[in-house]
C-alpha cells in the first residue's frame, strides 16, 4: 500500500514535469505516467490480453461448447473419466476461476491506470485550452484598447484638419478681398 502511494506520488511528479517541459517546448522526459503498475513486460501484456479474452463472445461460446461436449460424453458413458457429479469439470471450473480472477483484476487495474493517465492528460489539455482562451481574450482587449486610442487620435487629427482647412479658407477669402481692394484702388 505504501509503495503504491509512493508510485502514485512519483507519477504525479513526473506528469507535472512533463506538462511543464511540454509547455516550454519539446519534451525529452519519458512518459512515466503511461507505464503500468505491473510493468509492460511480456507477462503483464499477455496476462492482460488473456483476461480481456475471458469476456469475449468467442470465449463464452467455446467454453459452452466444451462443457456441453464434456457432459454429453460423460452422460452417454462413452468415456468413464468423469461420472455424474462431474467432479473433474468442477475442478476445471475452479482452476479456471483461480486464474481468471487475478488476471481480470490485473486487467482492471491496468485499465484504471490508463484511464487515470488519460483523465490527467485531458485535464491538462483543458487547462491549456483555458489558458490559451484567456490569453486570446486579453490580447483582444488590448487590441480593442489600441483601436479605441487610434480612433480618438484619428478624430483629433480630423478636427485639426477641419480647423486648418477652415483657417486656410478664411485666409484665402481675406487674400482675395485684399487683392481685389488693391486693384480697385
Amino acid at each position: 500500500m505504501e509503495s503504491e502511494s509512493c508510485l502514485l506520488a512519483s507519477r504525479a511528479t513526473a506528469i507535472s514535469h512533463i506538462g511543464a517541459a511540454e509547455r516550454g517546448g519539446r519534451s525529452c522526459v519519458p512518459h512515466l505516467h503511461l507505464q503500468s503498475v505491473f510493468g509492460d513486460d511480456w507477462f503483464a501484456l499477455k496476462a492482460e490480453a488473456f483476461a480481456r479474452f475471458f469476456g469475449t463472445p468467442t470465449f463464452l461460446i467455446a467454453q459452452t461448447a466444451i462443457v456441453a461436449i464434456w457432459i454429453l460424453l460423460s452422460v452417454l458413458v462413452l468415456t468413464a473419466f468423469d461420472i455424474y457429479p462431474f467432479i473433474l469439470l468442477n475442478l476445471a471450473f475452479s482452476l479456471q476461476a483461480a486464474y481468471a480472477a487475478p488476471l481480470i483484476l490485473l486487467a482492471q487495474t491496468r485499465q484504471a491506470d490508463r484511464d487515470a493517465a488519460h483523465a490527467m492528460a485531458d485535464a491538462e489539455h483543458r487547462e491549456a485550452l483555458h489558458q490559451a482562451s484567456e490569453e486570446r481574450e486579453a490580447l483582444a482587449a488590448e487590441q480593442t484598447g489600441l483601436l479605441v486610442e487610434m480612433l480618438q487620435q484619428n478624430t483629433q487629427l480630423t478636427e485639426t484638419v477641419k480647423a486648418l482647412t477652415a483657417r486656410v479658407e478664411a485666409l484665402k477669402v481675406e487674400m482675395h478681398k485684399a487683392v481685389v481692394s488693391s486693384r480697385t484702388s
